[in-house]
């Protein structure tokens, strides 16, 4: 059945590429690109780590490094000057991030506790542990060692709310500079950073408490803000223009908030290869997501959401389909659901909400 699903779902999304290309072409706000999200297999670990911002650990060495980051829309733009990449694991208590950035000048300037961080070169991590691109987390750090810690409710296209009151309560973080801050009279190497959050802090979005079972995946995806400067009086002064986003899995437009584009990562206790649902649920959520899309740019053009899939396919201009959703519609509200091969059901709502469920 897994295959058979999988085979299904492939022919559909075959078929909806008119709706993929078109939307691309539009003047809607969506990425780009194709649905390629990077991925890492995270390994769980019993040795102790020292947070200490270099990552010297035996257990750290051995662990495989991500991609190096990439422009956040992807090959739509030219590769970043400098390299960034992570490592990840995890443990009972923690999750842990080790980045390593290369950096010739060294500096930083806010050092008030949620200050907007992206202001300054920083380093920031996306968290949605369940996949449902709502009540996800967002951590931003400077050379400085600032945090600036947030929830956000849904993404801000879907009407979400950051809410900067929350904490990620007993984080640990250590940054290493291997060079001089806020110096320009030298050539800095770069500046590392090694964080451990507590699963009881994300336990909220995750959706159960304690550390994630075997072969789990979240969405999850990295940013790092940098910014030209000039040396003016002998201090690095910032330029406004241009902004540069590097991160992990590219967006395909310059916005981060688009969850459903983050990379995966992939709990594991040992290094096993992915089952065929793997791929066929992402494949799946990905057909809604399209669909998702197709009906913002639907009422985005006529004001109206059309009345039936159909409809929007005749619009879009899709052929027959392999599998035909279920779409529940209201004046305001919509509801698509996708049942697969594996009896399972998938929905998504006007609010870019993604779940599985009956």
């Amino acid at each position: 059945m897994k295959i058979i699903g999988l085979i299904v779902t492939l022919i559909f999304i075959s078929n909806l590429s008119g709706l993929d290309n078109l939307l691309k072409k539009s003047d809607l706000r969506v990425p780009k690109i194709d649905y390629e999200p990077r991925t890492y297999i995270c390994l769980h670990t019993t040795e102790k780590i020292n947070i200490d911002g270099k990552g010297s650990e035996k257990v750290w060495i051995n662990a495989q490094w991500t991609d190096l980051f990439v422009d956040i829309e992807g090959d739509l733009k030219p590769k970043p000057e400098f390299d960034t990449k992570v490592k990840m694991l995890w443990d009972d208590n923690f999750m842990y991030f080790y980045a390593e950035m290369v950096e010739p000048h060294l500096w930083a300037t806010l050092t008030e506790r949620d200050a907007v961080i992206y202001h300054d070169n920083d380093f920031e991590i996306f968290i949605d542990p369940d996949g449902d691109t709502h009540n996800y987390y967002e951590l931003e750090f400077n050379l400085f060692g600032t945090l600036w810690d947030l929830l956000l409710t849904k993404p801000y296209r879907d009407g979400g709310h950051a809410i900067d009151a929350w904490d990620v309560r007993d984080i640990k973080y250590a940054l290493n500079l291997d060079g001089t801050l806020n110096d320009p009279s030298d050539i800095d190497k770069g500046w590392s950073i090694e964080v451990a959050i507590p699963w009881n802090v994300l336990e909220e979005a995750a959706g159960h408490g304690g550390p994630p079972v075997n072969g789990e995946y979240w969405k999850v995806n990295f940013s790092r803000v940098q910014w030209d400067t000039e040396i003016i009086d002998g201090k690095y002064i910032k330029k406004n223009d241009p902004e540069h986003n590097w991160v992990w899995s590219p967006q395909g437009l310059i916005a981060m908030h688009f969850p459903e584009m983050w990379g995966i990562v992939d709990f594991r206790i040992e290094n096993l290869k992915r089952h065929a649902t793997f791929k066929l649920y992402e494949n799946e959520k990905w057909i809604l997501r399209q669909l998702y899309y197709g009906m913002k740019y639907y009422k985005d053009k006529n004001k109206v959401y059309p009345q039936n899939l159909t409809e929007l396919y005749s619009f879009m201009g899709i052929g027959e389909l392999e599998v035909i959703p279920e779409l529940k519609l209201t004046q305001s509200m919509f509801e698509i659901t996708l049942s697969s091969e594996e009896n399972t059901k998938w929905h998504i709502n006007n609010n870019g909400k993604l779940w599985m469920g009956k």
